[in-house]
């Protein structure tokens, strides 16, 4: 019963996980290289896009409550990353918070991290079966 588990998507969600904040770390990246680049607009990674193009699914929403996030909008030619609208917090057009920045990006390192350590620990896992528990 383990052998079969450990053989469940496991392996193909962490890559997908890994995925995602390996896009992140680049999107955040280029925030942090633009922040003195006059009207630049700061993007960010929409997870739901993300999700959605991984797993090949279209999904819907049903508010039922008017103070409810709407989740149904449509999504652009690259639909994982997206620019924060309506945001500007310097004078020259700049929409980059360069702290917020930098705690997206440790927050970030510390997903990508654990990310790591859970694909260490399933390959672990693995040889240990392989090895026959030797």
């Amino acid at each position: 019963m383990y052998f079969l588990k450990l053989f469940s998507n496991t392996f193909t969600s962490l890559e997908q996980a890994l995925n995602y904040s390996s896009l992140k770390q680049k999107v955040i990246s280029q925030n942090i290289a633009n922040a003195d680049t006059p009207n630049y607009k700061a993007q960010d990674v929409s997870f739901k896009a993300v999700l959605q193009n991984e797993l090949g699914l279209n999904f819907t929403t049903n508010r039922t409550d008017a103070r409810h996030i709407d989740f149904s909008d449509s999504s652009a030619a690259n639909p994982a990353i997206i620019t924060r609208p309506n945001v500007q917090y310097n004078n020259n057009g700049n929409s980059v918070d360069l702290d917020q920045e930098m705690s997206d990006l440790a927050k970030n390192q510390i997903y990508y991290d654990a990310l790591v350590e859970q694909e260490n620990n399933k390959f672990a896992a693995l040889k240990n079966v392989i090895s026959g528990g030797k």
